[in-house]
């Protein structure tokens, strides 16, 4: 994700009253701000909530009809795939230590955001698929690391002097980038992450997380004692505000379905605005912010702010009775273990499934532009299992959750967000 200048807004307070009611049927309402769950279907046990259930995600299938170049090949060898090339180092070796050809591999380069590899976040995400493709599929990676946004330039153009293939980028900062080598490179194939770009070789990553954030909404009203939840971003961008606007919605359908008036802090889905730190990497901003919302009363927090997110769940921690819904990945998993007892659920992308998969089609031949769009449907997108907070959510709740995952893949609930791909 880019990072803009921070908003000097104060958190919003938009009361539930304050949104238009939903109809009372889910089907016909062609916003979700405040859809009702109607009885639920008798639940699948292989699509529970609360378990993970991340689904294939679709790399495209069409055969590529440009022509195509013989690749020139990543090093052979254990180490090619783990090597980080941080900076603008020079570009690695295209033959293996013996000195013979590394010839028969295929190989990918990807390049992170300024945020860096360890973001715990989409960078990380990303560069797992890639790592995954190396190990299953025998396709050579490199990570160019970028720990300045002077670097993100010249880190994708040694990315495609590498010879290889196909070259992934991650975040909106890399989207001048990329479009640029890609029009200078039309034999190589793009992708990047959480971001469009227009060209005939290059794939969009995308996500429509208001889908899964939907429903961490809906569990935060439903779980919250003190009848207050927020959230915040690092940034006013799209990536960031899709999270925001599914999670406000969420809100509003469980205040209509129970006839609740659970307040949402730090963002207005009609305003398009909200609370932001203004980066993506300073904890300490995290850590102030969500003190804030907590001291207003939130006693469940999302941030959607990359390594920021961590301060929130500091200051959640610290305080004790709240607690913290990440995004992206598993933050069960991926923030430190001292967190896990506060951490009721994550908003996850599964990006290292879809990036392993496009990856292998730039080797195969079946490689398109046309992009690539997570869902609650296809499982790119979904709700990671509650941890050591199962038992905060009610069964009830949790069948709740069943039916309006259903209903969202299947279209009778519709979410929306100006930010949607």
């Amino acid at each position: 994700m880019s990072v803009h200048p921070s908003r000097s807004a104060a958190p919003a307070h938009p009361a539930a009253s304050a949104r238009p009611a939903a109809p009372a049927h889910p089907a016909a309402s062609a916003r979700s701000s405040a859809a009702a769950a109607p009885a639920a279907p008798a639940p699948r046990p292989s699509t529970r909530l609360g378990s993970t259930r991340l689904g294939a995600a679709r790399a495209g299938s069409r055969s590529s009809s440009r022509l195509r170049r013989p690749r020139l090949l990543g090093v052979a060898g254990g180490l090619a795939g783990l090597a980080l090339l941080a900076g603008c180092a020079s570009a690695p070796s295209d033959t293996a230590a013996s000195g013979t050809s590394a010839a028969g591999e295929d190989c990918a380069r990807m390049v992170t955001n300024s945020g860096g590899l360890d973001d715990r976040s989409f960078n990380q995400s990303s560069w797992a698929g890639l790592q995954k493709a190396e190990k299953e599929d025998g396709i050579q990676a490199r990570v160019l690391v970028s720990t300045t946004e002077n670097d993100l330039a010249p880190n994708v153009a040694q990315a495609v002097d590498s010879g290889c293939g196909f070259v992934l980028t991650v975040g909106y900062e890399l989207a001048p980038a990329t479009e640029e080598q890609a029009a200078a490179n039309p034999d190589i194939d793009f992708a990047i992450v959480d971001e469009t770009v227009d060209a005939p070789n290059v794939k969009p990553i995308l996500f429509d997380t208001a889908q899964a954030s939907y429903l961490a909404g809906y569990l935060a009203a439903g779980v919250s004692k003190t009848g207050k939840v927020a959230t915040f971003g690092g940034g006013n961008q799209p990536p960031v505000t899709l999270f925001m606007d599914g999670f406000a919605d969420g809100v509003d359908a469980y205040n209509a379905a129970h006839g609740t008036s659970v307040q949402l802090l730090g963002w207005s889905k009609e305003a398009q605005d909200g609370s932001f730190t203004g980066d993506f990497e300073d904890v300490n901003k995290g850590k102030q912010l969500a003190q804030a919302l907590i001291d207003q009363g939130a006693d469940v927090i999302m941030p959607v702010a990359g390594q920021v997110g961590e301060g929130a769940a500091s200051a959640a921690l610290a305080t004790g009775g709240v607690d913290v819904i990440w995004v992206d990945n598993d933050g069960y998993d991926t923030l430190p273990a001292e967190y896990r007892p506060i951490v009721l659920t994550s908003v996850i992308k599964d990006t290292e499934k879809a990036v392993q998969q496009i990856a292998v089609s730039s080797t195969d031949d079946s490689f398109t532009n046309e992009p690539y769009v997570g869902t609650l449907d296809n499982g790119g997108v979904g709700l990671a299992p509650f941890h050591d907070l199962a038992s905060s959510v009610s069964p009830e709740l949790s069948d709740e959750l069943d039916a309006l995952r259903d209903q969202i893949a299947s279209g009778a609930v519709t979410v929306t967000s100006p930010s949607q791909p």
